[in-house]
């Protein structure tokens, strides 16, 4: 290892990145970080060593034993397959230098070209394994996806399947799974929200209904005096109409005052301004909402009093 250190190449330190102290998050994960020239340079010392040029030279022949490539690799030694004159050299040597031998022809038969190359860490630039791409925006990377996927398509139909690229989406895949944990909550707040909806569908409904047992003398009245039975129930599904409306806009008055102070707290513990609001076309709707149901649960109520006997609705008390 001294040896090692005393005969590798002397670097300088040009400067120490730390994180912002006011930054929300930091990609800092304690690494070296160096251009692509120092990787072009080991790169070209690796390859321009001798016997990474002694491999490259002789393709078939095994620089760390001196044996030729076996034409099948990974297979088992087999010592029906040495010569006498082999087994005649293996029976004069001592129990650790047949071992060695031994392991020698045993790491042969397992070798190949490609993996020697690898040992040494010899690289040909123009063979890369994997290849990095970096898309500057979600647009971009949806249309480099689509790229890949009409090339392996027509690889595969040429029936040229080694030529198929095997790409993955790192980005993809984690916006996948935050869209699948955010889509999961929000089905289960939908939930919760089409349950509160018709309770208070049911709750305007009973008060209609009361409303209507309350004034049934009034209803008789207005019949009497020649009010006809789709006025009577014009009267209750305006009533209705007028609670649906204020109670809408309540609520959105209501959730845009409680905007301000959430926004306020969300930025001063993420840093994050403006994340809680509320999109005008959204208020639109939500008002929509609440009319369309406080007008349907009062329309068998309404429809009840507009069916009301006039005589008896006199009568009551």
């Amino acid at each position: 290892m001294d040896e090692v250190v005393a005969n590798g190449e002397d670097m300088e330190i040009v400067g120490i990145m730390r994180p912002n102290p006011e930054a929300v998050t930091t990609g800092e994960t304690g690494s070296i970080g160096y251009t692509s020239l120092l990787k072009e340079h080991v790169m070209q010392a690796v390859n321009g060593s001798e016997i990474v040029e002694e491999q490259i030279n002789n393709p078939e022949i095994n620089v760390f034993t001196g044996l030729e490539f076996p034409e099948n690799a990974n297979e088992e030694f087999d010592f029906a397959a040495l010569s006498d004159e082999e087994r005649a050299y293996m029976a004069t040597l001592s129990e650790v230098e047949l071992a060695e031998l031994l392991n020698t022809y045993q790491d042969n038969f397992s070798a190949t070209y490609e993996s020697n190359l690898a040992t040494l860490a010899a690289v040909d630039e123009e063979k890369p394994s994997a290849i990095n791409l970096y898309a500057k925006d979600f647009e971009t990377k949806d249309n480099l996806e689509a790229i890949i996927s009409d090339y392996n398509t027509r690889e595969t139909d040429a029936g040229r399947d080694e030529n198929v690229i095997t790409y993955s989406d790192l980005v993809g895949t984690i916006m996948s799974s935050v869209t699948s944990i955010i889509n999961i909550i929000s089905y289960v707040l939908i939930a919760f929200v089409g349950v509160s909806l018709v309770v208070s569908s049911i709750m305007i409904g009973i008060i209609t209904y009361i409303s209507v047992l309350e004034r049934t003398k009034e209803i008789g009245i207005l019949r009497s005096v020649g009010a006809s039975k789709r006025d009577i129930s014009r009267v209750f599904n305006a009533e209705t109409f007028i609670i649906g409306l204020f109670s809408g806009l309540l609520g959105i008055g209501i959730t845009a005052l409680l905007n301000i102070p959430i926004s306020v707290i969300i930025k001063n513990m993420t840093g994050i301004s403006g994340i809680a609001s509320l999109p005008i076309e959204g208020a639109a709707f939500l008002v929509l909402v609440s009319l369309v149901l406080t007008v349907i649960a009062g329309l068998i109520p309404a429809r009840m009093a507009a069916k009301k006997d006039p005589v008896e609705a006199l009568r009551s008390e």
